[in-house]
């Protein structure tokens, strides 16, 4: 080989590795648990978690106006068999008048005592302050002063809000705190939706040149219903059910705009975001939260899918008929979904749909809204028939 020849592919080589574009970042993955009373739910829901996000911000005390102070009561044993970073979370609800600084950073100092009398070793300390621009510099000051009082092994972080961005005492703020989490779903009105992936994505990046620091993004997996009320301003119901009648508004952050987003962060990172944190973990039962299998997908990066499927279960003529999500993206009831049968002397349906028959057909419209969570399976009604065709139904979303 020539001198010259093996010059060019030298130089081919070198040109080839300067255009190659550097592998994006691992965005660390973190989960909230916002439980205020932990139940056994919560043991599966951490097992099925594990392997997917690394740490865990945990509930642990709130202060509201008027009512005082509320201790979230944890499980340790399952926090300290988990074994997970924990990050202890304080609510101090943003519509307390002011903040007193020795109350609060007593009651923070009992709860770090208290979880390390029972054997819990958190890494950090996150304030939850939901707090006006026109008080940040005072929350600022607060911030130092705890950050004082913390010993120097444990980290301080503070939840977000866009609206800070307009404050000239942001760049101060974000100096006092080791990170940051910025709050992008449910800061408007939550009448116009939880989500907005353009406009989170646009708050992202002004964050990132505001902050010298790390920053992460506390991304919507749940749902909330709006209530309506004589003074127009809806009552939100979200976690804790609501007693009260009345027509509710379902609202619910869609797993593929959320993908969207991650997906965009990971292949155009951002130099000071290191990861995303999901609100919340889901519990089994909980029906405004995204299932743990599409929580799951959607935090690796996976395709999402829903698979809607008719599972039959037949004793003597009588069948129990099922819907099934063979996919990890939780969907919608069907609206409607038909059935090729033969002939049938007793036919209903469940709850949620209504049921027509036909010569050779029966028909199932839903009646109501639903969804059916990935992997799980729901019963629609039941038929006795000479046969049903397993393979042969048909589902309109």
């Amino acid at each position: 080989m020539t001198f010259l020849l093996r010059l060019s592919l030298a130089l081919t080589v070198w040109l080839l590795s300067c255009c190659e574009k550097p592998p994006a970042p691992v965005l660390d993955q973190q989960l909230y648990i916002w439980q205020r009373q932990w139940t056994p739910a919560h043991e599966l829901a951490l097992r099925g978690s594990h392997d997917d996000f690394s740490s865990l911000r945990v509930l642990a005390l709130q202060a509201f106006p008027g009512a005082g102070w509320s201790r979230a009561r944890i499980d340790p044993a399952l926090l300290k068999a988990d074994g997970r970073a924990l990050i202890a979370v304080i609510r101090l609800d943003g519509q307390l008048k002011s903040l007193d600084q020795d109350d609060v950073i007593a009651q923070i100092q009992q709860v770090l005592s208290d979880w390390q009398a029972q054997g819990l070793a958190p890494v950090g300390v996150e304030i939850d302050h939901d707090a006006g621009n026109a008080r940040l510099p005072a929350y600022g000051k607060f911030l130092a002063q705890l950050r004082k009082t913390l010993p120097d092994t444990l980290r301080l972080s503070i939840t977000a809000l866009p609206a800070w961005l307009d404050s000239p005492a942001l760049p101060g703020l974000l100096e006092t705190v080791d990170s940051s989490v910025l709050q992008v779903h449910a800061v408007r009105d939550p009448r116009q939706g939880l989500f907005d992936a353009k406009l989170a994505r646009r708050w992202a990046e002004r964050w990132d040149r505001v902050t010298e620091r790390p920053f992460y993004l506390a991304l919507p997996a749940y749902g909330m219903a709006l209530l309506a009320t004589e003074s127009g301003v809806p009552v939100v119901e979200s976690e804790v059910p609501i007693d009260r009648g009345g027509e509710r508004q379902e609202l619910l952050a869609d797993p593929q705009q959320v993908a969207g987003l991650a997906a965009s962060l990971r292949s155009d990172p951002l130099e000071h975001l290191a990861g995303l944190i999901w609100f919340r973990l889901p519990l089994a039962g909980d029906r405004r939260a995204w299932s743990l299998t599409t929580l799951g997908a959607v935090a690796r990066g996976d395709s999402l899918t829903s698979r809607l499927a008719v599972h039959l279960q037949e004793r003597d003529g009588l069948y129990d008929i099922r819907l099934v999500n063979q996919g990890n993206l939780d969907s919608p009831w069907p609206q409607r979904l038909t059935l090729p049968v033969g002939v049938c002397d007793g036919v209903d349906a469940l709850a949620g749909y209504t049921l027509q028959q036909t010569p050779g057909l029966l028909t199932f419209t839903r009646i109501q809204e639903g969804r059916l969570a990935a992997g799980a399976q729901r019963a629609i009604g039941w038929a006795r028939c000479t046969k049903i065709e397993q393979g042969a139904f048909n589902v309109d979303p």
